[in-house]
């Protein structure tokens, strides 16, 4: 009887252990949820007030009410007519290299480096909307994130495609409207320079006529105000 009972008081000094150490939550680097009672959620577990942090904040009411005049992409978001609009609501979705999708070469991006994951975060999007190099922040989030991949599935839309880098963290996320900020606008240039070798591909030609398409705009709108074209 003694030894049941010592053996079972070093079983729960295990598992207080496990607790303290991040065996049952977030692991150092990790947005692995903990599993918490409501009363531990409660407490002043340092990790409990961080285990929601991998979620963004929701859409305020009256920031998505805003765009109900502007036009919408097929998912029914907004499509925001100018650059200067710098605040906005985009619909997010979830990709991950461990999809094995076909054209996707292990953890690459469609630039040729390596997707990623840290305070520094990628995300795809319709190169014509949000050029390679955009840089923005998600509203309830302390990440900044950089295009540097596009997607078949997104040609023609508003739609951003958040890198996660396991298919539990990408089906967490899963699809969910977000507010962003732009911090930098990338180079529409650039995108199409490197679209322009890849246009035997539907959604690379689509994204790269319609990049065009916006640079002769500002080209024409410079030269009438007797402005120097860039390209």
């Amino acid at each position: 009887m003694k030894s049941l009972l010592m053996n079972a008081v070093a079983s729960a000094i295990a598992i207080g252990t496990l607790s303290s150490c991040g065996g049952l939550g977030f692991a150092s680097n990790s947005d692995t949820p903990r599993l918490l009672t409501k009363a531990q959620a409660r407490s002043g577990f340092p990790w409990a007030r961080t285990s929601n942090s991998f979620l963004p904040a929701k859409v305020d009411l009256a920031v998505k009410a805003s765009t109900s005049a502007l036009p919408k992409d097929k998912h029914g978001r907004p499509t925001y007519n100018s650059d200067r609009v710098r605040h906005r609501v985009v619909r997010t979705t979830s990709y991950s290299h461990q999809e094995g999708e076909v054209g996707a070469p292990g953890r690459l991006n469609a630039i040729g480096s390596t997707l990623k994951y840290g305070q520094v975060r990628s995300a795809a999007a319709d190169w014509s909307r949000y050029p390679v190099g955009t840089t923005f922040k998600i509203k309830g989030l302390p990440h900044l994130y950089v295009i540097d991949d596009f997607g078949s599935s997104l040609a023609g839309t508003n739609t951003i495609d958040i890198y996660h880098p396991t298919l539990g963290l990408m089906r967490r996320w899963a699809t969910r409207d977000v507010e962003i900020n732009i911090i930098k606008w990338g180079s529409l240039e650039r995108a199409a320079n490197l679209l322009r070798t890849r246009t035997k591909y539907r959604h690379c030609a689509q994204m790269y006529y319609a990049a065009m398409r916006k640079l002769n705009s500002s080209r024409v709108v410079q030269t009438r105000r007797g402005a120097t074209p860039t390209l």
